[in-house]
C-alpha cells in the first residue's frame, strides 16, 4: 500500500491520478502537517475515490497538547467524521515523551471504528517497544515512523524489529525520506508492506512520475 501526504487539493488529485492507494491530507507543509480544511477536504471527495486519511493536529512543534488544543482536536474530528472521513491521522504525548493514552485512547473511541493512524510523534518516544504496545492497546490501526530516526534508511533496523514486534496487530507505514531510489532496500530489508512518502521531488508537488516507480516497486 502506498500513501501519499498531500497538503493541498492538487497535490492530492495529482496523486491519486499517478496510482496512490490513500492521501493522507494536510495543510501546514512547512508545519510537518496540520489540519486541513474542512471545505478543501469536502471538495476532495467529490473528485477522488481512493481513501482520505485526515491529519488531526491543531498546531505545528511539538505533540503535547494543553486542554483546550485538545478538546479542539476532538471538535475537529468529529466534523470530518460527519463529513465522511476514511481515516484519522494524530499522535499524542506526554511531556515525559510518553504515549499520552487517555487523550489517544479517547480520539480513537470518537472515530468509531473509523482507522486511526498514529503519526511520526512515534519517532519522538524514548521506548518505542512500550509506545508500540500502548498504541496497539488504544486501538491504531496503523502507525506512520521512520523508524525513530530522521528517514528511513537510518531507522531501517528498528523499522523491521517494529515489523516484527507488531506480528500483524498494527500496520507499520514506513515513512519519512522514502523515495523510489530506496523503497525497494526499505520493503526487502524490513519486510514491511505500507509505506508514505510525500513524493516531491522538486518544489511542492507530488511528481507523477515518483508515485509511478513507488508503485511499481511494492
Amino acid at each position: 500500500m502506498l500513501e501519499i501526504a498531500c497538503f493541498n487539493n492538487k497535490s492530492a488529485l495529482l496523486a491519486a491520478k499517478a496510482g496512490a492507494d490513500r492521501i493522507e491530507f494536510c495543510a501546514g507543509f512547512e508545519l510537518g502537517g496540520t489540519t486541513p480544511s474542512l471545505h478543501d477536504f469536502m471538495e476532495l471527495k467529490k473528485e477522488i475515490t481512493i481513501p482520505i486519511f485526515v491529519m488531526i493536529r491543531t498546531r505545528g512543534g511539538d505533540f503535547c497538547y494543553s486542554d483546550e488544543e485538545f478538546q479542539e482536536m476532538k471538535r475537529q474530528l468529529l466534523e470530518f467524521k460527519k463529513k465522511g472521513a476514511d481515516g484519522f491521522v494524530f499522535g499524542i504525548l506526554d511531556e515525559n515523551l510518553e504515549v499520552n493514552f487517555i487523550q489517544n485512547k479517547e480520539l480513537v473511541e470518537l472515530a468509531d471504528g473509523i482507522p486511526c493512524t498514529f503519526h511520526r510523534a512515534f519517532d519522538r518516544v524514548k521506548d518505542y517497544h512500550k509506545s508500540l504496545e500502548e498504541i496497539i492497546n488504544c486501538g491504531f490501526k496503523t502507525i506512520l515512523t521512520s523508524g525513530t530516526k530522521s528517514n528511513v534508511l537510518e531507522g531501517k533496523e528498528i523499522l523491521k524489529t517494529l515489523t516484527e514486534l507488531s506480528n500483524k496487530r498494527i500496520d507499520i507505514l514506513c515513512g519519512g525520506g522514502l523515495r523510489s531510489t530506496n523503497i525497494s532496500e526499505i520493503k526487502n530489508f524490513t519486510r514491511a508492506k505500507n509505506f508514505h512518502s510525500s513524493g516531491i521531488v522538486h518544489g511542492v508537488l507530488p511528481d507523477a512520475e515518483e508515485i509511478k516507480k513507488m508503485k511499481l516497486q511494492i
